[in-house]
């Protein structure tokens, strides 16, 4: 799979990973947990590393750490969480109880969830990674109103990386929040690229353009994705699935060509015929 580098570090990541939120947060059943065990085990085979979470996802963070042993490839994955509470002691025993849930003595990246007491963490965080316990830290929304102030922290903070929405019919992100993230050598994931799953709607019962096969896209999930992938700003994008065929799909948008500037915007004049 292709791969990108994290600006702080050089360390590359495969660029399609994993959202946990909804899906992941099952019980302890079998029969339930069953496909998302083979989500993970697809996710491996095929070359994606990075699987987010958060303590606000319910037992995504359990399952994840239980599935990953089980199927004993729990190290060839990218840990990302995220601390969701207001107070210094809080979240340090929030961040405490997430590692514990992922079975992880280490936390690959350790984000801030939606900025929420975002100045408190933040300090928490550096001191994590300086002692070695976090490797990353960095800071999420999912809302456009959010971007001018994910803007403004990148600028005036060291974090590795922001993750935030991005899809190809929400571009807000384009106006310069992609651009200041690699401008300032921030790592970003993309959050919604399917815009929780109306994309499809959009496109029901539609043809892909034959022009799609320029750049490898075999599915309209993959259109999606290698519009979100061309952007050179984007580290990683975490579609969220519990369908093992939806996975290998998604997988897939990190193989083969992308689109250059031109194909972009053919891409979106293409989907805002709908």
């Amino acid at each position: 799979m292709r791969k990108r580098a994290i600006p702080s570090s050089g360390e590359e990541l495969p660029v399609v990973g994993l959202g946990t939120w909804i899906q992941f947060d099952v019980g302890e059943s079998s029969t339930a947990r069953k496909p998302l065990k083979e989500v993970l085990r697809l996710m491996a085979e095929h070359g994606g590393e990075v699987i987010d979470s958060s303590p606000m996802y319910g037992n995504s963070e359990e399952v994840v750490g239980d599935l990953s042993t089980e199927l004993g490839i729990a190290d060839q994955f990218f840990y990302a969480t995220k601390v969701w509470t207001s107070g210094r002691q809080s979240g340090i025993n929030q961040i405490q109880a997430s590692m514990q849930k992922m079975r992880r003595d280490t936390i690959d990246l350790m984000q801030i969830h939606n900025l929420l007491d975002w100045q408190t963490h933040l300090q928490t965080l550096k001191n994590w990674k300086q002692d070695g316990r976090i490797r990353y830290i960095g800071i999420t929304h999912y809302t456009t109103s959010a971007h001018d102030r994910l803007e403004q922290i990148i600028r005036s903070e060291d974090i590795d990386f922001v993750q935030f929405n991005y899809s190809i019919r929400t571009r807000n992100a384009e106006q310069s929040l992609l651009d200041t993230a690699l401008e300032n050598g921030v790592a970003v994931i993309i959050n919604r690229p399917y815009e929780g799953g109306s994309l499809f709607g959009a496109v029901s019962g539609r043809d892909l353009p034959e022009w799609a096969a320029d750049y490898d896209i075999n599915s309209w999930g993959q259109f999606f994705l290698k519009y979100i992938l061309s952007h050179p700003a984007v580290t990683c994008v975490i579609p969220g699935t519990s369908d093992p065929e939806h996975l290998v799909d998604n997988m897939g948008a990190g193989y083969g060509r992308l689109p250059d500037e031109q194909g972009r915007e053919k891409m979106v004049q293409f989907i805002e015929k709908f």
